[in-house]
């Protein structure tokens, strides 16, 4: 007898029997909770009626009520997803659910709109890709810039840097206001430093360089390039101004340390040797290496103050004069004699400090008192003639063929005298001089520097000094404010070095024939200079020397002068490296 009991109120164990389609519909039920009814065109709450077979069930009932059961059966597997979904939001921080949102948007309802979104960036891209590289680059340029999720109150507030404990930072200070600058402030003084000592922005720094159609084929050039061998290195034939490439090498006299002021620097002019000599009564050779400069020999003359020392043209002879004495000592190099010259007939000096050799060797040019000129043979020591001009003469100096001499006298006038005939070719005033102190010519026979004791330059053409009675100089130079008191021209006229003894780190160095001042000399900073008494050039203006009064004959590499590195010091030299003994 069937019980009164409905059939959805009771559980069934599942039959082995049953067939599989109906297992399945049964355990979706129990699922859901949802238990439809299993007997055709059965009602809720009505009273039961006679079941029919099972064929019957499944081709009646089951169609009627499949509808109703999969919506029922959706909306409880969504709210069940949800459910779960918000349980485990819970538990994320924060930021883990927002980075969710921004990666997937907020689709918690639909699903479906999230996968649409997950499709889309597969259709841009290959709608980005029939761009050009022009537009993906532009695109790139300009890519929405988001704000910060997190900002520090303490990065707004300007950090100041003090600059008067730091001797590096006080040295950028361009008043004594600036006792502190912010770090912008800072970089940017820091940028205009190494603007200045580089002559602008170097290439590697400068930015926006973008490669171009060309690049491409210089690509190719330098491939072929690497596949030949032969020089493709050439030298430029001048030099260029603005920054002048120089290197610090060891002092000359850095073997033989002295302290008293030293009044001569010079090179041989055939071998690898340097000459230093000093109010120290010594005459000492070193080597140049620009590494040890090692010394060679020292020549000690007795309560002999050196005033002036020098070499002879053939480099065979070293003459040296002294402060307050009229011998004139010559020492043969060759021969390792000392030759004291006490008397020249016809010479009626009580002192002979000042004097020039001519550049072929064959004459010796004394300054005496009066205004007096004294022109000697060189070979044997004995006076030719004598040239007189108006006032004292200040500086003299031979032109570079050595027939003429060029006389600078202290009323700021400049005589230029023939050598062989002894007559004054022609006389000039320098312009805006009041006192000569130096003068030059340059090696080439195109210049003529004049030095005045309100530290003006004023360089003249050669012709126009002997042409014309009142020259025009081409070129004023006036970076010094204190007297010039020495000129030298580089071999190749390419440099014209002053000088003032009057003022610490007073030396320019003077581009030809821009006649403009290199920028980078000297390095103000280091001050290691002081007062320059003397300098010199190498024979191929590869060193530069400077004397001062602290006892250092201070030394300085250039490599433009011959194109080469710095190991290779002997080609500085025309000839062999000479040893003395």
């Amino acid at each position: 007898m069937r019980s009164e009991i409905p059939r959805e109120g009771l559980r069934f164990f599942s039959n082995p029997k049953m067939p599989p389609e109906r297992r399945r519909r049964v355990r979706q039920d129990r699922k859901t909770q949802v238990r439809p009814d299993r007997r055709a065109g059965a009602q809720w709450g009505g009273p039961p009626r006679k079941a029919a077979s099972s064929c019957q069930q499944k081709s009646l009932a089951w169609p009627r009520a499949a509808p109703a059961a999969i919506s029922v059966e959706a909306e409880e597997e969504n709210r069940l997803r949800l459910r779960n979904r918000l349980m485990l939001e819970e538990d994320k921080p924060a930021a883990e659910r927002c980075l969710e949102e921004l990666v997937f948007g907020d689709v918690e309802d639909d699903e479906d709109a999230l996968l649409r979104r997950l499709r889309v960036p597969l259709v841009q891209v290959q709608e980005d890709s029939d761009d050009s590289e022009v537009e993906k680059e532009a695109k790139d340029n300009f890519l929405p810039q988001k704000k910060p999720v997190w900002l520090d109150e303490e990065d707004e507030d300007e950090e100041m840097v003090d600059m008067m404990n730091n001797r590096f930072r006080k040295d950028m200070m361009k008043n004594a206001s600036e006792n502190q600058l912010s770090k912008d402030e800072l970089q940017k003084r820091l940028k205009e430093e190494f603007q200045h000592a580089m002559g602008g922005v170097p290439a590697w720094a400068e930015a926006n360089k973008w490669k171009t159609p060309s690049d491409d084929e210089s690509e190719e050039e330098e491939d072929d390039l690497l596949q030949r061998t032969g020089n493709f290195i050439s030298t430029s034939t001048s030099l260029p101004k603005g920054i002048l490439k120089m290197k610090n090498c060891q002092h000359a006299n850095a073997e033989r340390p002295t302290t008293a002021r030293i009044s001569s620097v010079q090179f041989h002019p055939r071998a690898q040797v340097v000459m230093v000599a000093g109010l120290d009564n010594a005459v000492s050779l070193f080597q140049v290496d620009g590494k040890t400069n090692p010394k060679i020999q020292s020549i000690y003359l007795e309560k002999f103050p050196i005033f002036k020392a020098c070499f002879s043209a053939n480099g065979e002879e070293v003459l040296a004069t002294s402060t307050h004495s009229k011998i004139l000592y010559v020492y043969d190099m060759l021969a390792g004699k000392l030759i004291p010259v006490h008397q020249v007939r016809g010479l009626k000096e009580k002192i002979v400090r000042s004097f020039e050799i001519s550049p072929d060797g064959s004459f010796l040019l004394i300054n005496g008192v009066a205004g007096y000129l004294h022109l000697l043979s060189m070979k044997t020591k004995e006076l030719i003639g004598s040239m007189k001009i108006n006032g004292r003469i200040a500086a003299s100096t031979f032109s570079s063929d050595s027939k003429k001499v060029y006389a600078s006298s202290g009323d700021g006038e400049v005589y230029v005298w023939d050598v062989n005939s002894r007559k004054c070719l022609n006389r000039f005033v320098d312009e805006g001089s009041l006192y000569g102190l130096s003068i030059a010519t340059s090696r080439n026979g195109q210049y003529v520097a004049c030095g005045s004791n309100c530290g003006v330059v004023n360089i003249y053409n050669q012709d126009s000094c002997l042409q014309e009675t009142n020259p025009k100089p081409i070129k004023a130079i006036m970076n010094l404010v204190t007297g010039v008191t020495s000129l030298t021209f580089n071999p190749t006229t390419e440099i014209l070095a002053i000088a003032s003894a009057n003022m610490k780190e007073a030396v320019r160095l003077v581009h030809l024939p821009s006649f403009t001042v290199f920028s980078n000399f000297p390095v103000v900073k280091k001050k290691n200079i002081s007062l320059i008494h003397t300098m010199d050039f190498s024979p191929r203006s590869g060193y530069f020397a400077l004397g001062n009064e602290k006892g250092k004959a201070l030394m300085y590499r250039s490599s433009w002068a011959t194109g080469k590195t710095h190991p290779e010091i002997l080609r500085d030299f025309p000839e062999c490296v000479i040893i003395y003994r």
